[in-house]
């Protein structure tokens, strides 16, 4: 993944968000899906959406639970030719509003590194939050590292039958 501006925000206020909650569908255009392949080092991303349902727990959390589904074209790490792949992942997420003063003074995200089951904790500084973040997350995790045309196996390239001779066995060899 290259460190270029990130492709893909959508910002929500969820200081809006009603106590029924909210349904949100993200899904990329074009010009977003030419920016989600270079960014994620991939030949082409044909297509980026995601199903997003937003839940008002109190005044200061919030649910986040999405299911993404993505199409990618790959280059296979064994013959170069194009490998597509369908990435369904679902990601759910606990957003607790923080105290400005317990908030990092560099506006990262804090994690909860302890959690009962898939479901992360988050800390958010403000009520506009990137629902599009945690869909790239999962983007990235979701793209095999070294993908595979079907069929295709790494063969290791064979040993050599007959191997030169060493120069010392042939000195060796003078001294008989």
């Amino acid at each position: 993944m290259s460190s270029e501006p990130i492709p893909l925000e959508r910002i929500y206020n969820l200081g809006r968000l009603g106590s029924a909650g909210d349904e949100v569908v993200v899904s990329a255009n074009t010009a977003e899906l030419v920016q989600l392949a270079h960014w994620g080092s991939v030949r082409s991303v044909e297509s980026f959406s995601a199903k997003i349902d937003l839940r008002r727990l109190s005044s200061s959390r919030f649910s986040y639970d999405a299911v993404l589904q993505t199409e990618i074209v790959q280059d296979c790490v064994v013959t170069l030719e194009p490998v597509r792949s369908v990435l369904k992942r679902r990601t759910r997420r606990e957003l607790h509003l923080a105290e400005t003063s317990r908030f990092p003074a560099d506006g990262d995200v804090v994690v909860d590194p302890v959690s009962d089951d898939d479901d992360v904790r988050e800390e958010i500084a403000s009520l506009h939050y990137d629902l599009a973040a945690p869909l790239l997350e999962e983007l990235v995790l979701a793209i095999d590292p070294y993908p595979r045309a079907p069929g295709v196996a790494f063969a290791a390239p064979p040993d050599p039958a007959t191997k030169p001779e060493s120069p010392f066995a042939v000195l060796k060899n003078l001294k008989k």
